[in-house]
């Protein structure tokens, strides 16, 4: 039998709760804030490496760089081309720790794939 994509989070919130896995990498804020919005991505633990690195390099980025947009590049008159470049090269230096972060975690853990996930393992 097949779990529909809820199922299969809850019963992964479930066992990594009870395996000491922390709710911030089971499930990150900004993963809770996809799933609400109704956009079933898999959880970090069960993605790869490179989508890891973009979804989480993007996401920061784009919010480090508006802050830094609005708290100093304002006032100062920085040129966009360097605060585009700043956010990529932040963004690329995030997203490549937290995927191997998660991708270590998923290691340790001995994750399946995704769309073999029973919430039994």
């Amino acid at each position: 039998m097949s779990l529909s994509f809820e199922q299969k989070t809850q019963a992964m919130r479930r066992q990594l709760s009870e395996r000491k896995i922390v709710p911030g990498i089971a499930a990150p804020p900004f993963w809770r804030l996809l799933w609400k919005l109704g956009i079933a991505l898999p959880p970090p633990l069960f993605l790869g490496f490179v989508p890891l690195t973009l979804l989480c390099g993007g996401f920061f980025a784009v919010l480090w760089g508006l802050v830094m947009y609005l708290a100093s590049w304002r006032a100062q008159g920085t040129p966009l081309p360097t605060m585009l470049l700043v956010m990529l090269a932040a963004g690329a230096l995030f997203g490549l720790i937290m995927a191997a972060v998660f991708r270590s975690h998923a290691r340790r853990l001995q994750l399946p794939a995704w769309r073999d996930y029973t919430g039994t393992h």
